[in-house]
């Protein structure tokens, strides 16, 4: 049994808002007699982009709230304080590590710029003497694990899932976190609400396709529901490209981009579904599905900056333009394509659109209107409930012919249009 320092440590909570299988929480509270946790609703990340548009809109900054109130809530059921305030990180870190006297910081690794910018910014207001500890914990399979170097990520989907498939292991996620000793007595804050962020209060729409709240909570849940109280796992390979209802696709993602679930949390209970009930086509899909996740990921370590260029990865030079009336075309679906127009105006009534729907939206706006790409990346991440960086700028990458699609493909909408929706009935809402 490790003998536990005295000194306080400090969570810093980002894209990991679970107590599950959270391993700067576990190793934290291992370690340590008291743990102090932070999340900070970074105001940069409601500012307007370059392009115009909220880095965080209404919708995810929503199911942020509601996430991060669970967590509070978990957090104190193991004696941990959760701070939570609307200011940047770099700003109020180093003055609980001054009145804590803390000496260890744990956090989830991150690798974007942003994200390292911000981490940059909190050393420099640091003491030199603070250490701060960052854990690889978005992904289904560790870095430490894959058996390659980074740089030897390959450049095609298929390559890199069979390696994974053939040669690496999944970790556990029996990762728990005891209760701290006692609670440390600290002024508690508050959740911020919409208002504080900059939005007024809305009601979720009665049509959304993802009617489900925030939170850690929620996330196993729906996980529970999805596998073992209804069996849609068993079915899954068939239902996900469908465009209606909560049930077609698993709906994990809002989850699984804000940490609220982790991936290692639904691979294990994937082959818990195994063990008690069958496997089958679509149980290995769901885990095809999480190496996508995490090949975007590895691709974004791989190439770094260049997965927000507008030659991609790639370094393909096309020409792009930049129509601000078709822009606002696609955006307000008012396009001379139906079925893009009843799912980018779900996405606007929403903040939720179906895979399907996606990669025929991007494709129109890529390849039909050859618009730049990241203008479109950009209107996903401020709209989308489960924007997810690595995943959102590798698949507008792939799709607009810069990244990982070795055929560059281009989507016949009115084709997809008649398999996908051959009644019109999700055309039928939204138009």
């Amino acid at each position: 049994m490790q003998e536990k320092q005295n000194k306080t440590a400090l969570v810093w909570f980002k894209n990991n808002l679970r107590v599950r299988d959270n391993s700067a929480l576990y190793e934290a509270s291992s370690k340590h007699e008291n743990c102090i946790a932070i999340y900070c609703f970074d105001p940069r990340d409601f500012e307007l982009t370059e392009y115009g548009f909220k880095k965080t809109e209404k919708y995810r900054a929503q199911f942020l709230i509601q996430s991060v109130l669970n967590l509070k809530s978990n957090l104190a059921n193991l004696n941990i304080n959760l701070l939570t305030y609307f200011k940047k990180p770099e700003d109020i870190i180093p003055i609980l590590v001054s009145k804590y006297n803390i000496e260890t910081i744990y956090t989830q690794k991150e690798w974007t710029p942003e994200e390292v910018n911000v981490l940059q910014n909190v050393k420099n207001n640091l003491p030199n003497t603070i250490s701060i500890i960052e854990n690889y914990d978005q992904f289904l399979y560790h870095p430490d694990d894959i058996k390659m170097d980074i740089n030897q990520i390959p450049e095609v989907f298929t390559n890199f899932r069979k390696h994974l498939e053939k040669n690496c292991l999944v970790r556990k996620d029996a990762l728990s976190t005891r209760a701290n000793q006692d609670i440390i007595q600290i002024k508690q804050t508050t959740v911020p609400t919409l208002q504080d962020l900059g939005f007024e209060a809305f009601k979720m729409h009665t049509k959304t396709a993802f009617p489900f709240l925030g939170g850690e909570e929620n996330a196993l849940k729906r996980l529970r529901n999805y596998f073992f109280e209804t069996n849609k796992l068993g079915v899954y390979k068939k239902t996900r490209n469908g465009l209606i209802g909560a049930d077609f696709s698993s709906k994990f993602s809002p989850w699984l981009a804000n940490g609220s679930l982790s991936a290692r949390t639904i691979y294990w209970e994937v082959k818990q579904f195994e063990k008690e009930h069958y496997n089958n086509d679509s149980t290995y899909w769901l885990v095809f599905e999480l190496i996508w996740r995490d090949y975007f990921k590895y691709i974004s370590l791989k190439h770094g900056h260049n997965i927000f260029k507008i030659h991609g990865i790639l370094n393909r030079k096309y020409h792009w333009n930049v129509d601000q009336i078709h822009i606002n075309n696609w955006i307000n679906g008012t396009t001379t394509e139906p079925f893009v127009n009843a799912n980018m105006i779900e996405l606007k009534k929403t903040g939720w659109m179906s895979n399907r729907g996606r990669q025929n939206v991007a494709s129109f706006f890529a390849k039909e209107l050859e618009i730049d790409w990241r203008i479109g990346a950009a209107y996903f991440e401020a709209m989308l409930i489960d924007y997810d960086v690595h995943s959102n700028y590798g698949n507008w990458m792939y799709v607009s012919g810069v990244g990982n699609d070795p055929r560059d493909r281009k989507f016949n909408i009115k084709l997809q249009a008649e398999r996908y929706d051959p009644k019109g009935k999700f055309q039928n809402i939204w138009l």
